[in-house]
């Protein structure tokens, strides 16, 4: 099971870093368009965090796209 989960965070991690680079935004910007701390951004973008429901809502809203794009 920690191996799905790790892979799992891995192509959500990867799709968030892509969607946010894609649109030029900065990790300091994206986290002030989504009101979260930078190091968190980097914290879900390394796979280190597991976002939750609310957060990943949030991600998809400031990038204009689904939350589904995301995984």
């Amino acid at each position: 099971m920690k191996t799905i989960l790790n892979e799992d965070l891995k192509l959500f991690d990867e799709k968030l870093r892509t969607l946010r680079k894609n649109k030029n935004i900065s990790q300091e910007k994206f986290a002030e368009i989504t009101e979260l701390d930078r190091t968190y951004i980097s914290g879900l973008e390394r796979g280190l965090r597991n976002p939750s429901f609310l957060i990943i809502k949030k991600l998809a809203s400031a990038l204009n796209v689904n939350p589904s794009e995301l995984f």
